[in-house]
């Protein structure tokens, strides 16, 4: 049996159920500020699902190349493992504010210290990777199939560097993931999304602090979920807003289960804000040929869970038809995944965000004005990094396709 808390205060237990199943059972007297999800509020009857976990409790389980590490590591002790085990060795690390330890255990997260410069400055290459998988893996509660870690800085954090006072100076949460790539099936991946952030931030998106290690095999990004004071904001992913399991993150549609979806439990005064930066957000990915903005890859903040919840920075932006030439959009527009043309955008746009078509032609434009922008410093970086020089070319070209279709054409 596992123990969930919520801003470091437990809440509930999770069991399994049935043959392949779970349950989660609130404590008694817990208030509705502590419930676990916007999706599943505070009630006496248990929350059943007959296969894996609920959804929330799925978010942040490793996939890819960590799970396998981390299945490897532990699969003789536990006997099984599954995803129920696989919780309980990350649970005290996680993205967001959900923890989870033993039924009987106190939580105390305590990701060990690592050098931030280190990563961006050591040309270590896979001797840093393995280092950095075989300390940090049980410490990494976030989903991904590309492995990705979390690490404690607290000296780089810019989040913990406003503040006027930490809740508690014993603090030893993680404050930053590191993104490592295979390089030989996606080649300078790092940099590729380095200069896609870039795009994005150049729109006016909120995009957290990122940084390219010098031999570009990582990318180190401070965590947008992590206060001054060094508590966590609440984080949840468009499949635990659509109550879907990770394997249906390319199921549904950007009009229904991202756009429509947002609009229902946003509960804040700036969902009109929020609905434009959505829809922005969108279009880059179409623009950028990102065929990975899958449900996953969008997600909500907040500070209360019955409060306002606010889109969440832009995470995970790759032009994926450089390694995929006939990759298509990982949700569908119109039906279809085949990517769209500016009139099916704008359309999008007047429908869903409900905005002017002079706003939405003028969205299209800024977004068009910043990957000029961001090929120039692409065109910059691939003179200086000649290793660089085809995949950043490839780029270039699926920008200019992406432009003449999603942005341009009539």
């Amino acid at each position: 049996m596992i123990k969930v808390w919520t801003d470091a205060a437990d809440a509930g237990l999770l069991d399994r159920h049935g043959t392949r199943g779970s349950s989660f059972v609130y404590l008694p007297d817990i208030t509705r500020a502590r419930a676990v999800s916007a999706t599943m509020p505070v009630r006496l009857p248990s929350w059943d699902v007959q296969f894996g976990l609920p959804p929330i409790f799925e978010m942040n389980l490793p996939e890819g190349v960590l799970r396998e590490r981390l299945r490897l590591a532990f699969a003789k002790a536990t006997g099984t493992f599954d995803e129920f085990d696989l919780l309980g060795i990350v649970g005290r690390s996680q993205v967001g504010r959900i923890r989870y330890t033993g039924q009987k255990e106190r939580l105390q997260e305590d990701v060990p210290f690592q050098s931030v410069e280190e990563i961006l400055e050591k040309r270590r290459g896979s001797d840093l990777f393995r280092y950095l998988i075989e300390k940090f893996a049980s410490f990494s509660g976030i989903s991904g199939v590309q492995p990705k870690i979390l690490v404690r800085d607290e000296s780089a954090s810019l989040a913990l560097s406003k503040a006027d006072h930490r809740l508690s100076q014993s603090y030893r949460g993680a404050t930053h993931i590191v993104k490592f790539w295979e390089q030989n099936e996606y080649p300078q991946l790092a940099a590729n999304e380095f200069f896609c952030l870039k795009v994005a931030e150049k729109c006016g998106l909120e995009v957290p602090p990122y940084r390219l290690a010098e031999d570009a095999l990582a990318l180190v990004i401070d965590r947008f979920d992590l206060r001054p004071d060094g508590t966590y904001r609440g984080f949840e992913d468009f499949c635990v807003l659509n109550a879907r399991r990770t394997d249906e993150k390319y199921r549904g549609s950007y009009e229904t289960s991202i756009m429509k979806r947002f609009a229902e439990f946003a509960n804040s005064p700036h969902v009109g804000e929020d609905l434009e930066r959505l829809f922005t957000l969108i279009v880059i990915n179409c623009a950028l040929r990102n065929g990975d903005a899958h449900l996953k890859n969008f997600g909500i903040v907040y500070d209360d869970v019955q409060g306002e919840a606010r889109l969440a920075p832009v995470y995970d932006l790759v032009t994926t038809s450089v390694y995929l030439p006939k990759d298509s959009m990982a949700l569908t527009l119109n039906g279809t995944t085949t990517w769209p043309s500016a009139k099916e955008l704008r359309r999008l746009g007047e429908t869903r965000m409900t905005g002017t078509p002079a706003r939405v032609r003028e969205i299209l434009e800024r977004i068009t004005g910043a990957m000029a922008d961001a090929s120039q410093d692409l065109r910059t970086y691939i003179k200086g990094h000649p290793e660089f020089g085809e995949i950043g070319s490839r780029m270039l070209h699926e920008w200019e396709q992406g432009v003449a279709l999603s942005l341009k054409a009539a």
